[in-house]
């Protein structure tokens, strides 16, 4: 879609009312997904980039490769509890990933790199429940690549502009390899968001309650994130609407409340 179709496209959700609604709603959501990683921060100290300097130079050099294994390593397991667990509430979710992450926490810095991928495959199970609540099919293929990107957006410890709506909202076209793709493209941007995590928890002093706070804060917001994700995506094909003139009617409303 070029510039030219997105301005005129861009004014089509504004003539239903029940459409500005639903966005002015889904912006709301957006903008309080932040805020408990936000006042985290103010927890553990700094701002986000600086946590990322405490990391040791051997650990941010493999946390890509960590982020990426953790990711496929989640996928995989999180899929195939669709068939033996049922989708969990978020106050559940979030009650367990608290708890991994005190767990986490206590142990330090080699604790919580082992719970990196549990708590990333609660979270992705979440999403995908979210999906489901949305009326879309997790082991769609597509749905399953709108699962992974949700984990690309900005994270809970910076302030997020809607920037990253377009590529959360995106459409791609579905091949064998398609998922694969999706989640190298999704493993460089989520492996900082992850970084910001694993510094937190292994903040001096604070061990454990750090871990459950940094947990709680990214459970919340990915959550929240989901439900902007797959609640445009539900608005797009109920209205017929293009999702990139939604987005653009998102973006402009997250700027207008920022």
């Amino acid at each position: 879609m070029t510039d030219t179709d997105l301005a005129q496209t861009s004014l089509m959700p504004l003539a239903d009312p029940a459409v500005v609604e639903a966005l002015d709603a889904l912006a709301l959501r957006h903008k309080a997904a932040s805020g408990v990683g936000m006042q985290l921060l103010g927890f553990v100290g700094g701002n986000a980039e600086n946590l990322l300097e405490r990391l040791p130079d051997r650990v941010k050099d493999r946390l890509e490769a960590a982020t990426r294994s953790a990711l496929e390593t989640a996928f995989t397991a999180a899929a195939r509890s669709r068939g033996v667990v049922a989708d969990r509430p978020d106050w559940l979710n979030t009650v367990l990933t608290t708890a991994m992450g005190a767990a986490g926490g206590a142990g330090g810095l080699a604790t919580s790199l082992a719970e990196l991928p549990v708590t990333t495959t609660v979270l992705l199970r979440a999403i995908q429940g979210i999906a489901a609540e949305h009326g879309f099919d997790p082991a769609d293929e597509e749905t399953r690549i709108d699962c992974i990107r949700v984990l690309a957006a900005a994270g809970p410890m910076t302030k997020d502009d809607g920037a990253d709506l377009g590529f959360l909202a995106a459409r791609v076209t579905i091949t064998g390899t398609s998922l694969q793709a999706v989640i190298a493209r999704v493993a460089p941007r989520l492996s900082l968001v992850m970084g910001q995590k694993l510094a937190a928890q292994a903040a001096p002093v604070l061990g454990a309650v750090a871990g459950a706070a940094v947990n709680f804060a990214f459970t919340s917001y990915y959550q929240e994130m989901a439900r902007v994700q797959f609640g445009l995506r539900r608005l797009a094909e109920d209205r017929a609407l293009p999702r990139e003139a939604l987005t653009e009617a998102l973006r402009a409303r997250i700027l207008a409340k920022g």
